[in-house]
């Protein structure tokens, strides 16, 4: 089966401005990418593409009756989305969207197997520690009954599925 992976903005009003938006980072950092996968770290996955074009969308095949794990890397951060840049912003959330494709027929376009997505924002490391530890400490501010509404933390991401 075939998996396209892509980062997308969250919020619909950075939807509809998407384009736009991605093209004003490919201005500001030439060469870069905004979604990598890490193959070191990746495993069985075969014949990963990267679009030279498509800055945000990675694909690679796999075997679904083989252990598979794929690690991709994110390399924009939220606040570059944001309007004002200088500190404290809370930055944009990004969604991470995993499509998966069987192969078609003879001529057919493929199959649509699942989509799944989780919501992720991203900051430099020191940005992130720091925000990773005010938000543990607004929840754990808030009462047992609005604490069991926030879902916990894993090792790896978790994704819903996309209805």
């Amino acid at each position: 089966v075939q998996s396209v992976v892509r980062v997308v903005f969250h919020d619909r009003r950075l939807q509809y401005s998407e384009q736009q938006q991605l093209e004003g980072w490919r201005w500001s950092r030439p060469g870069d990418r905004i979604l990598d996968i890490d193959i070191p770290l990746s495993v069985g996955i075969l014949e990963p593409q990267i679009h030279p074009t498509l800055l945000n969308t990675v694909e690679f095949l796999w075997d679904p009756c083989r252990r598979t794990s794929v690690f991709v890397q994110v390399h924009c951060i939220s606040t570059e989305f944001t309007l004002r840049k200088n500190g404290g912003e809370k930055g944009v959330p990004f969604r991470i969207q995993i499509d998966t494709f069987g192969a078609g027929g003879k001529g057919d376009p493929p199959e649509h197997l699942h989509s799944a997505s989780c919501l992720v924002k991203v900051f430099k490391p020191k940005g992130a520690d720091r925000k990773q530890k005010t938000d543990r400490e607004k929840v754990e501010k808030q009462p047992a009954v609005e604490r069991e509404k926030f879902q916990p933390a894993y090792d790896s991401t978790v994704l819903a599925e996309v209805g």
